[in-house]
């Protein structure tokens, strides 16, 4: 749908279809990290408090709604890990244990974040893809930092199945702890994953 022209109460159409967006990406959120709620375009549009109309014109369908929720979170996490890691100094340890805080974190202030992208997105065949394709991506990363620390340089090869290896395994102690699987405190998870990163590349 197009976006109407104009400027409305010092607002250009441009604003308020961005405002519109957000709202609805904020409302996709919270409606599909909540067990008690179906996860429908009528639930999106009703905890928005906005019609079916201007969901589309954000969306095509509800798939792709989810999947920019997907995207905004893998984007927060990446930009706030990196972050952290650069804010740590060039010692590896003190990087991983950073980078690893800051994503925990991030879990820990909004555990949605996490359930919708780490559990809930692997449940739902149209976006076991994507999510595949992130999980992939963050693999590449570790094993890009990794070779930035010159930790035990490898062949490519095993610098990229090494980082699958502990995004696969992070991903699954996650997905533990959210759904109530593993007593351990946010501290515990930090240091298991962050001496798991270390022993993987040294």
């Amino acid at each position: 749908m197009a976006v109407q022209s104009g400027v409305y109460r010092g607002v250009s159409a441009e604003e308020r279809a961005a405002e519109r967006r957000a709202r609805l990406l904020k409302a996709t959120l919270a409606v599909w990290a909540d067990p008690a709620v179906s996860t429908t375009m009528t639930n999106v549009c009703g905890r928005a408090g906005l019609s079916e109309r201007y969901f589309y014109e954000s969306f095509a369908n509800l798939d792709a709604a989810l999947t920019a929720v997907l995207d905004e979170v893998a984007t927060e996490i990446e930009t706030t890990t990196h972050q952290a890691a650069e804010d740590a100094g060039t010692e590896p340890a003190a990087r991983a244990v950073a980078s690893v805080s800051a994503f925990v974190q991030l879990l820990v202030d909004d555990p949605r974040k996490g359930r919708v992208a780490i559990v809930e997105a692997a449940a739902m065949p149209a976006l076991r893809p994507r999510r595949t394709e992130l999980m992939r991506h963050f693999a590449h990363r570790t094993a890009e930092a990794a070779g930035e620390l010159d930790l035990a340089p490898r062949s490519g090869a095993e610098d990229e199945l090494a980082g699958l290896l502990f995004i696969g395994g992070v991903a699954e102690l996650v997905t533990a702890w959210l759904d109530g699987a593993v007593d351990a405190t946010p501290d515990e998870l930090v240091a298991i994953a962050a001496r798991s990163f270390l022993g993987l590349y040294r």
